[in-house]
Protein backbone atom coordinates (compact mmCIF):
# COMPACT_ATOMS: atom_id res chain seq x y z
CA UNK A 1 0.00 0.00 0.00
CA UNK A 2 1.16 3.43 -0.86
CA UNK A 3 1.77 6.04 1.76
CA UNK A 4 -0.72 8.52 -0.13
CA UNK A 5 -3.54 5.68 0.00
CA UNK A 6 -2.32 4.78 3.66
CA UNK A 7 -2.98 8.77 4.83
CA UNK A 8 -6.42 8.56 2.65
CA UNK A 9 -7.76 5.56 4.68
CA UNK A 10 -6.84 6.97 8.11
CA UNK A 11 -8.72 10.96 7.42
CA UNK A 12 -11.71 8.67 6.21
CA UNK A 13 -11.47 6.43 9.40
CA UNK A 14 -11.60 9.64 11.42
CA UNK A 15 -14.37 11.18 9.28
CA UNK A 16 -16.40 7.74 9.90
CA UNK A 17 -16.08 7.66 13.61
CA UNK A 18 -16.84 10.96 13.67
CA UNK A 19 -20.41 10.72 11.56
CA UNK A 20 -21.16 6.98 12.99
CA UNK A 21 -21.29 8.90 16.77
CA UNK A 22 -23.29 11.62 15.04
CA UNK A 23 -25.93 9.29 13.15
CA UNK A 24 -26.29 7.36 16.98
CA UNK A 25 -28.14 10.88 18.31
CA UNK A 26 -30.87 9.93 14.97
CA UNK A 27 -30.92 6.25 15.74
CA UNK A 28 -34.98 6.53 17.07
CA UNK A 29 -35.70 8.11 13.66
CA UNK A 30 -33.82 4.96 11.78
CA UNK A 31 -35.64 4.89 8.06
CA UNK A 32 -36.44 8.69 7.99
CA UNK A 33 -33.06 9.88 8.93
CA UNK A 34 -31.36 7.58 6.46
CA UNK A 35 -33.52 9.14 3.62
CA UNK A 36 -32.55 12.83 5.24
CA UNK A 37 -29.00 12.26 5.32
CA UNK A 38 -28.90 11.16 1.43
CA UNK A 39 -30.83 13.43 0.05
CA UNK A 40 -28.81 16.01 1.63
CA UNK A 41 -25.65 14.58 0.50
CA UNK A 42 -26.70 14.03 -2.97
CA UNK A 43 -27.07 18.64 -3.07
CA UNK A 44 -23.90 18.47 -1.08
CA UNK A 45 -22.07 16.88 -3.62
CA UNK A 46 -23.66 17.68 -7.19
CA UNK A 47 -21.57 20.47 -7.61
CA UNK A 48 -18.26 18.13 -7.58
CA UNK A 49 -19.82 15.55 -9.47
CA UNK A 50 -21.00 18.23 -12.84
CA UNK A 51 -17.61 19.53 -12.36
CA UNK A 52 -16.43 15.80 -12.93
CA UNK A 53 -18.74 15.16 -15.73
CA UNK A 54 -17.76 18.55 -17.62
CA UNK A 55 -13.93 18.35 -17.26
CA UNK A 56 -13.13 13.87 -17.26
CA UNK A 57 -16.68 13.25 -18.71
CA UNK A 58 -17.98 9.48 -17.75
CA UNK A 59 -17.48 6.14 -19.98
CA UNK A 60 -20.84 4.13 -19.67
CA UNK A 61 -21.64 0.21 -20.56
CA UNK A 62 -23.68 -2.09 -18.87
CA UNK A 63 -21.45 -3.26 -16.55
CA UNK A 64 -20.85 0.66 -15.09
CA UNK A 65 -24.81 0.79 -14.92
CA UNK A 66 -25.14 -2.43 -13.09
CA UNK A 67 -22.76 -2.12 -10.55
CA UNK A 68 -23.58 1.63 -9.76
CA UNK A 69 -27.22 0.09 -9.10
CA UNK A 70 -26.09 -2.60 -6.78
CA UNK A 71 -23.70 -0.37 -5.09
CA UNK A 72 -27.03 1.66 -4.56
CA UNK A 73 -29.00 -1.33 -3.37
CA UNK A 74 -26.71 -2.58 -1.06
CA UNK A 75 -25.79 1.10 0.18
CA UNK A 76 -29.14 1.25 1.56
CA UNK A 77 -29.29 -2.18 2.75
CA UNK A 78 -26.31 -0.99 4.77
CA UNK A 79 -27.53 2.13 6.07
CA UNK A 80 -31.65 0.68 6.95
CA UNK A 81 -30.08 -2.19 8.80
CA UNK A 82 -27.76 -0.40 11.12
CA UNK A 83 -30.34 2.28 12.27
CA UNK A 84 -32.71 -1.02 12.53
CA UNK A 85 -30.20 -2.56 14.39
CA UNK A 86 -28.96 0.33 16.43
CA UNK A 87 -32.48 0.24 17.39
CA UNK A 88 -33.32 -3.61 18.23
CA UNK A 89 -30.25 -4.76 20.28
CA UNK A 90 -27.46 -2.97 22.01
CA UNK A 91 -25.00 -0.89 20.47
CA UNK A 92 -22.11 -2.61 22.02
CA UNK A 93 -23.39 -5.81 20.31
CA UNK A 94 -24.03 -4.47 16.66
CA UNK A 95 -21.46 -2.52 16.21
CA UNK A 96 -18.49 -4.66 16.84
CA UNK A 97 -19.95 -7.67 15.51
CA UNK A 98 -20.67 -5.73 12.32
CA UNK A 99 -17.41 -4.01 12.08
CA UNK A 100 -15.54 -7.39 13.02
CA UNK A 101 -17.07 -9.61 9.96
CA UNK A 102 -17.63 -6.36 7.43
CA UNK A 103 -13.46 -6.77 7.18
CA UNK A 104 -12.67 -10.06 7.82
CA UNK A 105 -15.76 -10.99 4.77
CA UNK A 106 -14.12 -7.93 2.64
CA UNK A 107 -11.16 -9.62 2.41
CA UNK A 108 -11.96 -13.29 1.64
CA UNK A 109 -14.23 -11.44 -1.17
CA UNK A 110 -11.06 -9.97 -1.98
CA UNK A 111 -9.22 -13.09 -2.39
CA UNK A 112 -11.84 -14.93 -4.29
CA UNK A 113 -13.11 -12.47 -7.14
CA UNK A 114 -10.78 -9.49 -6.99
CA UNK A 115 -7.82 -12.28 -7.98
CA UNK A 116 -5.54 -10.22 -4.07
CA UNK A 117 -3.23 -12.75 -2.22
CA UNK A 118 -2.44 -12.59 1.49
CA UNK A 119 0.69 -11.77 3.41
CA UNK A 120 0.93 -14.14 6.50
CA UNK A 121 1.82 -10.76 7.82
CA UNK A 122 -1.22 -9.20 6.41
CA UNK A 123 -4.11 -11.94 7.68
CA UNK A 124 -2.39 -11.49 11.53
CA UNK A 125 -2.80 -7.44 11.23
CA UNK A 126 -6.42 -8.38 10.09
CA UNK A 127 -7.20 -10.53 13.23
CA UNK A 128 -5.21 -8.40 15.04
CA UNK A 129 -7.51 -5.36 13.96
CA UNK A 130 -10.67 -7.86 14.74
CA UNK A 131 -9.62 -8.66 18.07
CA UNK A 132 -8.89 -5.15 18.75
CA UNK A 133 -12.56 -3.91 18.06
CA UNK A 134 -14.20 -6.86 20.03
CA UNK A 135 -12.10 -5.38 22.92
CA UNK A 136 -12.58 -2.08 22.84
CA UNK A 137 -16.36 -2.54 21.94
CA UNK A 138 -17.03 -4.73 24.79
CA UNK A 139 -14.66 -3.81 27.27
CA UNK A 140 -13.59 -7.28 27.62
CA UNK A 141 -16.74 -8.51 28.90
CA UNK A 142 -17.52 -11.20 26.37
CA UNK A 143 -20.74 -12.55 28.32
CA UNK A 144 -23.01 -9.71 26.99
CA UNK A 145 -22.64 -12.05 23.76
CA UNK A 146 -24.66 -15.00 25.20
CA UNK A 147 -28.03 -13.35 26.69
CA UNK A 148 -30.93 -13.45 24.35
CA UNK A 149 -30.80 -10.12 23.52
CA UNK A 150 -27.18 -10.33 22.73
CA UNK A 151 -27.46 -12.73 20.08
CA UNK A 152 -30.48 -10.42 18.69
CA UNK A 153 -27.13 -7.92 18.43
CA UNK A 154 -25.01 -10.30 17.14
CA UNK A 155 -27.49 -11.57 14.49
CA UNK A 156 -28.21 -7.78 13.35
CA UNK A 157 -24.42 -7.30 13.58
CA UNK A 158 -23.93 -10.21 11.41
CA UNK A 159 -26.45 -9.37 8.53
CA UNK A 160 -24.89 -5.80 8.72
CA UNK A 161 -21.16 -7.01 7.90
CA UNK A 162 -22.50 -9.06 4.83
CA UNK A 163 -23.53 -5.64 3.75
CA UNK A 164 -20.38 -4.14 4.62
CA UNK A 165 -18.48 -7.49 2.12
CA UNK A 166 -20.80 -6.82 -0.21
CA UNK A 167 -20.56 -2.82 -0.58
CA UNK A 168 -16.60 -2.89 -0.03
CA UNK A 169 -15.61 -5.68 -2.80
CA UNK A 170 -18.46 -4.59 -5.43
CA UNK A 171 -17.25 -0.67 -5.19
CA UNK A 172 -13.89 -1.50 -5.50
CA UNK A 173 -14.36 -3.45 -8.51
CA UNK A 174 -16.39 -0.27 -9.79
CA UNK A 175 -13.24 1.82 -9.16
CA UNK A 176 -10.42 -0.01 -9.89
CA UNK A 177 -11.77 -2.51 -12.94
CA UNK A 178 -14.28 -0.73 -14.07
CA UNK A 179 -12.81 2.49 -13.76
CA UNK A 180 -16.08 4.68 -12.32
CA UNK A 181 -14.71 7.82 -10.61
CA UNK A 182 -15.12 7.34 -6.89
CA UNK A 183 -17.13 10.23 -6.29
CA UNK A 184 -19.73 9.38 -9.23
CA UNK A 185 -20.24 6.14 -7.66
CA UNK A 186 -21.04 7.30 -4.46
CA UNK A 187 -23.47 10.39 -5.55
CA UNK A 188 -25.06 8.33 -8.05
CA UNK A 189 -25.25 5.91 -4.91
CA UNK A 190 -26.61 7.83 -2.42
CA UNK A 191 -29.05 9.57 -5.01
CA UNK A 192 -30.18 6.02 -6.01
CA UNK A 193 -31.24 5.58 -2.07
CA UNK A 194 -32.96 8.85 -2.32
CA UNK A 195 -34.80 7.83 -5.09
CA UNK A 196 -35.91 4.34 -3.87
CA UNK A 197 -36.96 5.80 -0.39
CA UNK A 198 -38.79 9.03 -1.83
CA UNK A 199 -41.58 7.21 -2.18
CA UNK A 200 -42.20 5.90 1.22
CA UNK A 201 -41.06 9.72 2.35
CA UNK A 202 -43.98 11.40 0.32
CA UNK A 203 -46.55 9.00 1.75
CA UNK A 204 -45.63 9.23 5.66
CA UNK A 205 -44.14 12.86 4.99
CA UNK A 206 -46.05 14.15 8.37
CA UNK A 207 -44.56 11.20 10.30
CA UNK A 208 -41.17 11.63 8.73
CA UNK A 209 -41.24 15.52 9.42
CA UNK A 210 -42.13 14.21 13.31
CA UNK A 211 -39.41 12.29 13.37
CA UNK A 212 -37.01 14.36 12.16
CA UNK A 213 -38.00 17.43 14.50
CA UNK A 214 -34.34 18.18 16.35
CA UNK A 215 -32.43 15.87 13.74
CA UNK A 216 -31.81 17.73 10.50
CA UNK A 217 -28.76 19.16 11.70
CA UNK A 218 -27.34 15.66 12.39
CA UNK A 219 -28.41 14.65 9.03
CA UNK A 220 -26.39 17.51 7.60
CA UNK A 221 -23.76 16.35 9.36
CA UNK A 222 -23.93 12.68 8.29
CA UNK A 223 -24.92 13.98 4.89
CA UNK A 224 -21.30 16.10 4.70
CA UNK A 225 -18.93 14.07 6.44
CA UNK A 226 -20.40 10.13 5.16
CA UNK A 227 -19.85 10.46 1.68
CA UNK A 228 -16.51 12.12 2.12
CA UNK A 229 -15.18 9.35 4.35
CA UNK A 230 -15.99 6.66 1.71
CA UNK A 231 -15.08 8.57 -1.35
CA UNK A 232 -11.38 9.24 0.54
CA UNK A 233 -11.59 5.35 0.77
CA UNK A 234 -12.81 4.56 -2.85
CA UNK A 235 -9.35 6.74 -4.24
CA UNK A 236 -7.02 4.84 -2.20
CA UNK A 237 -8.46 1.66 -4.20
CA UNK A 238 -8.15 4.00 -7.45
CA UNK A 239 -4.34 4.58 -5.63
CA UNK A 240 -3.82 0.93 -5.98
CA UNK A 241 -4.70 0.00 -2.57
CA UNK A 242 -5.79 -3.82 -1.68
CA UNK A 243 -9.24 -4.18 -0.59
CA UNK A 244 -7.84 -6.95 2.04
CA UNK A 245 -5.66 -4.79 3.41
CA UNK A 246 -7.85 -1.16 3.77
CA UNK A 247 -10.98 -2.73 4.42
CA UNK A 248 -9.76 -3.72 8.06
CA UNK A 249 -7.40 -0.53 8.31
CA UNK A 250 -10.48 1.38 8.05
CA UNK A 251 -12.03 -0.07 11.77
CA UNK A 252 -9.32 2.23 12.65
CA UNK A 253 -12.45 4.56 12.59
CA UNK A 254 -13.24 2.51 16.39
CA UNK A 255 -9.96 3.38 18.08
CA UNK A 256 -9.98 6.79 16.68
CA UNK A 257 -13.27 7.13 18.74
CA UNK A 258 -12.26 5.46 21.99
CA UNK A 259 -8.87 7.46 22.17
CA UNK A 260 -10.91 10.93 21.56
CA UNK A 261 -13.03 9.83 24.44
CA UNK A 262 -10.82 9.21 27.20
CA UNK A 263 -9.09 12.76 25.87
CA UNK A 264 -11.91 14.33 25.38
CA UNK A 265 -14.64 13.19 26.58
CA UNK A 266 -12.76 12.11 30.12
CA UNK A 267 -14.19 8.45 29.91
CA UNK A 268 -12.62 5.51 31.80
CA UNK A 269 -9.57 4.02 30.32
CA UNK A 270 -10.43 0.58 31.10
CA UNK A 271 -7.63 -2.33 30.67
CA UNK A 272 -9.69 -4.14 27.85
CA UNK A 273 -10.18 -0.66 25.59
CA UNK A 274 -6.29 0.30 25.99
CA UNK A 275 -5.26 -3.44 25.38
CA UNK A 276 -7.67 -3.23 22.23
CA UNK A 277 -6.29 -0.04 20.85
CA UNK A 278 -2.73 -1.58 21.19
CA UNK A 279 -3.96 -4.72 19.37
CA UNK A 280 -5.17 -2.49 16.69
CA UNK A 281 -2.12 -0.41 16.59
CA UNK A 282 -0.12 -3.77 16.10
CA UNK A 283 -2.66 -4.88 13.29
CA UNK A 284 -2.22 -1.30 11.54
CA UNK A 285 1.51 -1.91 11.86
CA UNK A 286 1.45 -5.40 10.32
CA UNK A 287 -0.98 -4.52 7.42
CA UNK A 288 1.89 -1.31 6.77
CA UNK A 289 4.54 -3.55 6.07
Amino acid sequence: MTIEAFVLVIIAAALHATWNLVSKKAAAAAGDFVFAYRLLSTLFYAPWVIYILAVEGMHWSLPVVFFIALSSVLHLGYSLCLQWGYRAADLSVVYPVARGTGPLLSSLGAFMWLGERPSFLGVIGILCIVAGILLIATGGNLRRFASPQGWVGVRWGGFIGLFIAAYTVADAYSVKVLLVAPVILDWLSAAGNAVLMAPRAWVRRTVMMQQMRGKWRYAAIVGALSPMAYILVLYAYRLGGQVSLIAPLREVSLMLATVAGFFILKEKASFARLAGCAVIIAGVILLSV
